[in-house]
């Protein structure tokens, strides 16, 4: 459990609403074989949750399934961009579609099954208490199945570096399952943030540790992709690795020169 700068009296005294309507944001591109079958899942687990598929043009047709997957089912809505633009956009864009409807929770979720659907109950019940819970990967109970070691050793060690140098209490700050409630964005600033590939995970996390909201790290097994490649790339990793560093010079030097101003 990560507490941000809340004290243990003030998290005590402070009193989480109801949770609302839950929207399930699962981007696509080129995942074909993954949608139906997440999608299917998401509504097994939580009847309660509605599922938007963001999909960027997909030109494997995800979008047409996703079309018919929604006409069938009246808790399925799609939104149709214009192109790939990278994570941080769709989910960008799946947070104002939501918002902008009045859902309470928001979710992100992965379309390979890498988010095992079957854990989405737990963290919606840890957001009872909490404005951001996070599904983790590297937190006791946690775990990943099917990948290679390098795989782990580079996940891992971005976690580490990104919690390290930003200064943030949370073992996986890579990680994308998450369950956000509205107010939680809606405080965090959406307007400004910049980065488009997984960094934008990072980003929002340092945000809701920053503006001092309660953030709880819940344990998930992260399961390899079976069907569709991969969407990371080696201009991603640069991406981040470079917005990480910067982010954490910026912070640091703030800091020393407020305290060099400080009588």
């Amino acid at each position: 459990m990560n507490d941000g700068d809340e004290t243990s009296a003030a998290r005590e005294a402070k009193r989480f609403g109801p949770l609302g309507t839950v929207l399930v944001i699962i981007p696509t591109y080129n995942e074909a074989e993954n949608v139906e079958s997440v999608v299917e899942r998401v509504r097994t687990s939580v009847p309660e949750a509605h599922v938007l598929v963001a999909d960027d043009n997909s030109p494997d047709g995800t979008g047409k399934l996703a079309d018919q997957l929604a006409a069938d089912d009246e808790q399925v809505h799609v939104l149709h961009r214009k192109g790939k633009e990278g994570l941080g956009a769709a989910y960008l864009a799946g947070f104002r579609w939501g918002l902008e409807r009045g859902y309470g929770v928001l979710v992100e979720m992965d379309a390979d099954g890498s988010h095992r659907p079957e854990e989405l109950p737990r963290l919606l019940t840890a957001l009872g208490g909490a404005d951001l819970v996070l599904g983790s990967r590297w937190v006791p109970g946690g775990r990943v199945v099917n990948w290679p070691a390098h795989r782990k050793l580079i996940s891992r060690g971005g976690s580490t570096y990104s919690r390290l140098l930003l200064d943030v209490p949370i073992r996986d700050v890579t990680g994308g399952f998450r369950a956000f409630r509205r107010e939680t964005l809606e405080g965090l600033g959406l307007a400004d943030v910049a980065s488009q590939g997984y960094c934008f995970q990072v980003d929002l996390a340092r945000r809701s540790i920053r503006a001092g909201y309660h953030v709880v790290e819940v344990p998930i097994t992260f399961v390899d992709r079976e069907f569709g490649d991969s969407k990371m790339s080696r201009d991603i990793f640069v991406e981040a690795l470079w917005r990480v560093t910067a982010w954490g010079v910026r912070e640091r030097v703030g800091r020393l020169t407020s305290h060099r101003r400080t009588p």
